[in-house]
Order: structure tokens, then C-alpha cells, then sequence
């Protein structure tokens, strides 16, 4: 059979990667606000397209490329995250989730109408990075490429910096324990802040990347968000790593499926990797359980 051939193989193992890590770089930022607040932000896969609108905008306006675009979308929207949580997140903080489920839900359908009144249903896309080179015999598309570097390489520093810097581990410390956190000396309201400006640069990198290898429009969110619920249950609610694994192996297996099976069944993996991990390890790949 020709899709057994190890070249096939290969080829659908390097795309499942490639697109598993834009899927991680997108749940870690979401898994990360839900960590230190236990809030779930709805309105999380819209700032990715932000971030893709932004580059849209930048490349046929102006010319830049995305990859230098990343430099000016990342940061604005860190500070869009920023004073978005002190306006309506902390308000949310500490009250039944569905308040933010809610809220965010509110969010995301403003900025859905807002895009589609700017934007209009219309795909767009920023056609930069197109065709492909070759590692070895396997062909690799070169958008895909460069994306999942880049996001590979993003979610990675963004870990080191949770792990190795002072104020990362501020923001571990309020994920564990805000009161203790608080006690400790920590101002666990601008360490939220700080959290979730971090969370929406995630998301707006993640469009950027995704503009130069995907169509999108307004409402391309839900599949987005859709699957990154599933990633952050699949690694473990509020666990970092547990959120890129889940991408990463969400990627791989739609890949293969979708070679094998078919692209509707792909598309549906997300969810069937929920249930079968659900059944097997309630609480994810990395997540423990809370009392």
C-alpha cells in the first residue's frame, strides 16, 4: 500500500508535527490563563485572529512580512491582555466559571461582528512563504515549516521563562496558591495581568503563523477554540507542558487520520482523543487531580 511506504510515513509525521505545534502554541497560551485564574477565556482563538488580521493588514498595506510583523503584533497585544484583564477579567476572577464563560463568550461574539463589519465574511490571506523544499526525498511545505518552528520555538521560551525567571515563578506561585502567593509578598493582581497579556501575545503570534499557511475569516475561530478545550483536557487543565503534548500529539493523529481514514475523520480526532483520554487518565496526560 503506498501510504505505508516509509517516505509517506515520514512526510505525514513531520506535517502532523508541524501543525500540532501552532495547535500547542495556541492551548498553552489558553491553559495558561486557566492555570493561574481558573478561567476559561472564550474569546482566546479571536485574538489569535487579531494577530492574523494584524498581519493581514501590515503585509498588503504596508508590505511587511509577517515574520517582522510578529515583532510588532506580539507586544501590542501583550498590552491589549494586559489592561484587558484589569478591565473585565478581574472582575471574573474567584466567581462561578460560568460568569466567565459568559463574559469571554460576550467577547468573543463583539469581536466576531466587529471583524465581519471591518472584514466581511471574505477569506483572506497573507501569501508569503509559499512552496516547499525537500529533506531528503520528503517534501516539506515551507510555510508549515516555518510556522512550527517558530511556534515550537515560542511555546519553548515562554516555558523558560515560567521555569527559570523570577517573576515565572511568581506567576507558578499564584497558579498553586494565590493566598499563600499573596502572603508571600506577591501582588497576585498584577502577576494575573501579567498572565494574561503573556497569554493573548500567545494567541496573536499563533495568528500570525496561522495567516501565512491558512484562509481565515471572522468566525474561523470556533474550529480554533474547539480544539484547543480538547488539547488542555487532553494534557491536563491548567498544566503548560501537558497543553503542548496535547497539541503536538492532537497534530500527529489528525495527520495520520486524516491520510488514512479520511479528512473528516481528522477533523474529528480532537474528540475522540478527549474521550479515550478522559477514560484512561481522568485528568489528562500531565494535570493531577485537585482536592
Amino acid at each position: 500500500m503506498e501510504l505505508l511506504q516509509p517516505d509517506i510515513l515520514l512526510q505525514l509525521l513531520i506535517g502532523g508535527l508541524l501543525a500540532g505545534a501552532l495547535y500547542a502554541l495556541l492551548a498553552c497560551g489558553l491553559n495558561l490563563v486557566f492555570g493561574v485564574m481558573r478561567v476559561i477565556n472564550l474569546a482566546h482563538a479571536e485574538f489569535m485572529l487579531i494577530g492574523a488580521y494584524g498581519a493581514y493588514v501590515l503585509y498588503t498595506a504596508f508590505g511587511i512580512h509577517p515574520l517582522i510583523s510578529l515583532f510588532l503584533i506580539v507586544p501590542a497585544m501583550f498590552v491589549v491582555g494586559y489592561y484587558f484583564e484589569r478591565v473585565l477579567i478581574e472582575r471574573v476572577v474567584g466567581r462561578p466559571m460560568l460568569t466567565s464563560l459568559l463574559a469571554t463568550y460576550g467577547v468573543s461574539i463583539i469581536l466576531i461582528n466587529i471583524g465581519l463589519l471591518v472584514f466581511t465574511a471574505d477569506f483572506r490571506s497573507v501569501p508569503v512563504l509559499q512552496g516547499s523544499f525537500a529533506i531528503g526525498d520528503i517534501p516539506v511545505s515551507e510555510p508549515r515549516a516555518v510556522a512550527g518552528l517558530i511556534s515550537v520555538a515560542l511555546s519553548v521560551g515562554v516555558y523558560l521563562f515560567l521555569e527559570r525567571t523570577r517573576l515565572g515563578k511568581a506567576i507558578r506561585a499564584v497558579s498553586e496558591h494565590a493566598q499563600v502567593a499573596s502572603i508571600c509578598g506577591i501582588d497576585v493582581r498584577r502577576i494575573r495581568m501579567l498572565t494574561f497579556g503573556v497569554a493573548s501575545a500567545m494567541a496573536a503570534a499563533a495568528g500570525v503563523m496561522l495567516s501565512v499557511i491558512y484562509s481565515f475569516w471572522p468566525g474561523s475561530g470556533i474550529d480554533f477554540i474547539q480544539k484547543c478545550f480538547a488539547i488542555i483536557i487532553i494534557g491536563g487543565m491548567g498544566n503548560f507542558v501537558g497543553a503542548f503534548y496535547g497539541g503536538i500529539l492532537l497534530g500527529v493523529v489528525e495527520s495520520f487520520v486524516g491520510a488514512f481514514v479520511s479528512t473528516q475523520w481528522g477533523e474529528a480526532m480532537a474528540y475522540v482523543l478527549l474521550v479515550t483520554v478522559l477514560l484512561i487518565r481522568p485528568t489528562g496526560l500531565k494535570g493531577v487531580a485537585r482536592a
